[in-house]
């Protein structure tokens, strides 16, 4: 073919120039689009009235001379205000101006660039490179801090000589508020405020305004109280969404499976209010299937309820999830419906959600289906109930409560499901959980390890499988699903992990052939050892962070393809989004998603995972909280424990025979230079040679409990072990994968 042959490139498309000017940093000219498509001579002319046209269409804006963007896109520097610090530590703001089509402006994540240099904080102005690292994403790079803000803080009161001080509650907060005049008249000591910080006077100090008042530290309430306004917890649900849940009615059959003469139960624990799912199993008697079980999960039916954008919606969004704390629970949705309509109270009528679910007698599923129903709760059991029945030990008025020939089957139907979870090598930790024990005045009653029984596997086992079925059932129908997903640990994580494996003489594969159940021969290793307890920890320390997303990843955890939280929707907003996309994949009714892939999802996702992350740390808060004000009249008391961490602060102890957590400070140690050996996790003196490694027994002083930051504090009696002093000229050489640790005194150099 000749050269005259060839013929020009088509002109680009316009959604190919929409793209090219979306993707591009900034607003580009008609040369730089010309230049991309290969565009020239007199085609020229055709792409700048095409260009004209888009512009009169609003699909792109004019930028500049000759120069275009897309419509409402951002602008490359802007001002941000810092909004929070959310719970990984990230900087968030948003811009100070509204968009010109009235839409959502994305919120920011703040960096600094500049090493050094001080770091933004919650009010501060900031001007800053903007950059759109997706569609959903976007950095925020620090050029400078215009004006500090008036940073807001959770304090007690406190006297010190004539001032009256507010001390913040946030462990490792510096500096404590200085209170006018005025505002220490209007509090008195053990007052929880809300200060906000003034600018500083000559002598130093800091000052701080008290912004709201919430209450004495010694209310009942007031440790969980404390957790709601620190971590921004939504507590009041707006007046729409109460009196749209106080309207809400039982439902009637209708086109519904009528459930109600199937016996299924509640099995929850003895202090739940809100029961979501309910179980029932039987013998599956269809000739394919000998010696399998048919299951049946019923969950309560919020989607009825609560419809995507009503009030009640963007109230349940907003919160996330529910928050559970010792004394109180701030729920997702209202109490009318929390505690009521959608909770599954026995021997009354409850909409539902079920999937049936037959399992072949080593736990393979073999089918499933979904029903929408009408069910009748037969009982509403304990975990404590269900196992002393299992065990022939329950009292006989409590065993009359629970339905004939129930509990039975629900043994063997779980027994099959652990023989299927063993198989894939679902990872098993076993790491305890804090109950406490709470009066009716308030006070702390005791505080132990809630003991994990077959019941909770059985439960949890029922759930998991449910679960599989409603990814595997909105997959099959194309319809969006938010997964439950759980990345493989990051190889720097697995490397550590082996490396201190390998100082306690486990030996554990590079990160390369790292399966769940890889960690599994590990923890089988150290069961029953005191070593058990630490090992566990740290192999969950090395594991991503589970998150909601509707892009699936698998849950490397559980080993399994496909998740999705299906059976809580009373208490997090993720189940109650894959409940309306079953509702509409299956055709049950018109209140589930209108779309197949709605927009806003990944966005949702991102923001249910960062409410989940921030309930998990009020409530690990609050217990320690707890924890603190139980021991905090057990100052000066001599305790046995066990190294359960090691920073460059000190070590963490975890009590004998309490489940708590207490600092022993580098500076409380016997007096000399502590190296932390990284491979090996321990401290070593360099004079003594001294060592403290990670499951090591010591012996502590209680010094002190502090309810208010939950930090309790611990002085050093004996422990550890003696290892060879480290030779001066190594000292001075450095040794491998040690740092220099804070000392107390000035060691002596003659030893």
């Amino acid at each position: 073919m000749s050269r005259r042959d060839k013929s020009p490139p088509p002109l680009p498309t316009r959604e190919q120039i929409i793209a090219f000017v979306s993707e591009s940093t900034g607003a580009v000219g008609r040369r730089e689009i010309a230049r991309a498509f290969n565009i020239k001579g007199l085609d020229r002319v055709h792409l700048k009235a095409l260009l004209k046209e888009l512009v009169a269409e609003g699909a792109v804006e004019i930028a500049g001379s000759k120069r275009v963007r897309t419509s409402g896109s951002l602008p490359s520097v802007a001002v941000l205000v810092v909004r929070s610090i959310d719970q990984d530590g990230h900087v968030i703001g948003a811009f100070t101006f509204e968009p010109d089509d009235g839409g959502d402006l994305p919120p920011v994540r703040v960096v600094q660039d500049r090493k050094g240099g001080p770091a933004p904080g919650p009010g501060d102005r900031v001007l800053a490179r903007i950059e759109r690292t997706s569609a959903d994403h976007v950095v925020g790079r620090v050029m400078r801090i215009l004006d500090r803000g008036a940073a807001r803080a959770i304090a007690v009161v406190e006297k010190v000589g004539r001032d009256f001080r507010a001390r913040p509650v946030e462990r490792g907060a510096r500096g404590d508020f200085l209170l006018s005049t005025q505002d220490a008249a209007e509090v008195s000591p053990g007052d929880l405020v809300a200060v906000e910080a003034m600018p500083r006077d000559r002598a130093g100090l800091k000052r701080g305004r008290i912004v709201e008042r919430l209450g004495s530290l010694d209310h009942p309430n007031a440790i969980s109280r404390l957790a709601v306004n620190e971590f921004d917890i939504p507590e009041a649900f707006p007046a729409a969404a109460i009196a749209q849940a106080e309207k809400a009615k039982p439902v009637s059959l209708g086109n519904r499976t009528d459930l109600r003469s199937v016996p299924l139960i509640t099995i929850d624990g003895s202090d739940a209010r809100d029961f979501d799912d309910a179980v029932w199993a039987s013998p599956d008697t269809e000739d394919d299937n000998p010696g399998g079980w048919r299951l049946l999960v019923a969950i309560a039916d919020v989607a009825h309820y609560v419809r995507p954008g009503d009030p009640l919606d963007r109230a349940a969004r907003e919160r996330g999830n529910s928050v559970y704390f010792p004394d109180r629970v701030v729920p997702m949705l209202p109490e009318a419906l929390s505690n009521g309509l959608c909770s599954l109270r026995p021997k009354e009528d409850r909409a539902c959600l079920a999937v049936e679910i037959r399992i072949g007698p080593r736990g393979r599923k073999i089918d499933h289906r979904f029903l929408r129903g009408l069910m009748r709760s037969a009982a509403r059991l304990t975990y404590e109930q269900v196992q002393a029945a299992w065990e022939d030990r329950l009292p006989s008025d409590e065993a009359d409560l629970i339905p004939e020939d129930v509990l039975g089957p629900l043994r063997g139907a779980y027994a099959a499901l652990l023989m299927a979870r063993e198989r894939r090598g679902a990872l098993d930790l076993d790491l305890p959980e804090r109950r406490v024990s709470i009066g009716d005045d308030g006070t702390v009653q005791g505080i132990e390890v809630r003991e994990r029984l077959d019941s909770h596997r059985l439960i949890e086992e029922f759930m998991v499988t449910a679960n599989v079925c409603a990814a595997e059932t909105l997959e099959q129908h194309r319809m969006a699903c938010m997964y439950r997903v759980h990345d493989r640990p990051d190889p720097e994580k697995v490397e550590s992990l082996r490396e201190v494996l390998s100082s306690m003489d486990i030996a554990f594969p590079p990160a390369g052939s790292v399966q769940a159940k890889t960690f599994n021969t590990t923890l089988g290793q150290v069961k029953d050892t005191p070593e058990e307890r630490m090992v566990n920890e740290l192999i969950l320390r090395s594991q991503a962070q589970a998150v909601y997303a509707p892009h699936n990843l698998g849950h490397f955890g559980l080993s399994l393809r496909r998740y999705a939280h299906f059976t809580s929707p009373i208490r997090r907003y993720s189940d109650l989004i894959v409940h309306r996309g079953l509702i509409a994949a299956l055709g049950f009714g018109p209140d589930g998603l209108k779309d197949r892939a709605p927009d806003g999802l990944v966005e949702t996702g991102e923001y249910i995972s960062m409410t989940e992350r921030r309930a998990a740390a009020a409530e690990r808060r609050t217990v320690d909280r707890f924890c603190a004000r139980y021991l905090s009249d057990r100052a000066g008391e001599t305790f046995g424990g066990s190294v359960s961490g090691i920073g460059k602060f000190g070590l963490f102890v975890r009590l004998d025979g309490f489940p708590a957590d207490g600092l022993l400070p580098m500076k409380r140690l016997p007096d000399d230079y502590y190296d932390i050996d990284d491979a090996s996790r321990a401290l070593v003196g360099r004079s003594t040679g001294r060592r403290l490694a990670l499951g090591d027994s010591v012996e502590v002083i209680l010094r002190e409990a502090d309810p208010v930051t939950g930090g309790i504090t611990l002085d050093y009696v004996s422990g550890g072990s003696q290892s060879k002093p480290i030779d001066r000229r190594q000292r001075s050489r450095g040794r491998p994968k040690t740092k220099r640790s804070h000392k107390k005194g000035r060691p002596n150099r003659r030893k």
